[in-house]
């Protein structure tokens, strides 16, 4: 597993070596260029296109599931979370951007999980990896998404991932058991049973 501790640099360069290591250690999704992966645009940082998912669901055994999750990143609104603390707790990531159609079409249903399972102790947080804040909001408000999400045009959280489990795709959603490992990755649109029995099942390992 490759390390997340890069030499100093500038942001570019680290960002860079990160997007290399993603194309070196994950397949393009058929159809899309290696020029145009979701590393390397966030690698630019801008004008990002939507990259279709297959919907391709993996779920990763126990004893299969690597090293918890590292990053530090910053909510809309401004408020700093560190992935230490979802510690003890199943936490979704969902990789997403208001123009991404199939994201429209998934919001409603995490939603409804989210209100379903918060109760038990899980969470979810959104990796919005394209819009400033005012879009973000006007998305949320639209769909009623009362999760936060993190602010994430630098690539933070998505460069973070590469040496776990590569988003690859918008829309791409994350479970992380309750050692905060990741257990499921959906690539493509989360379908909503679907992802009900991956929180469920990550619940219980």
């Amino acid at each position: 597993m490759f390390s997340r501790h890069f030499p100093r640099s500038s942001a570019r360069a680290r960002a860079a070596l990160a997007a290399s290591l993603l194309l070196l250690t994950a397949p393009v999704l058929a159809g899309c260029a290696a020029s145009d992966s979701l590393s390397q645009q966030a690698r630019a940082g801008d004008e990002k296109n939507y990259i279709a998912g297959d919907g391709s669901v993996r779920e990763y055994a126990a004893g299969n599931r690597g090293k918890p999750v590292s990053f530090s990143s910053t909510l809309f609104g401004g408020t700093k979370v560190d992935a230490s603390s979802f510690k003890g707790k199943v936490t979704v990531l969902n990789f997403w951007y208001a123009g991404c159609a199939p994201c429209r079409v998934e919001a409603k249903d995490l939603q409804s999980l989210y209100s379903q399972f918060k109760s038990s102790g899980a969470q979810f947080y959104g990796v919005n990896v394209r819009d400033e804040e005012p879009t973000a909001a006007a998305f949320e408000r639209t769909f009623g998404l009362t999760y936060p999400s993190f602010e994430d045009r630098n690539g933070t959280v998505l460069l973070a991932m590469t040496q776990y489990v590569p988003p690859q795709a918008v829309p791409t959603t994350l479970v992380l058991d309750k050692e905060g490992r990741v257990s499921a990755r959906i690539l493509g649109t989360a379908e909503k049973g679907t992802l009900k029995s991956l929180i469920q099942s990550a619940q219980q390992s």
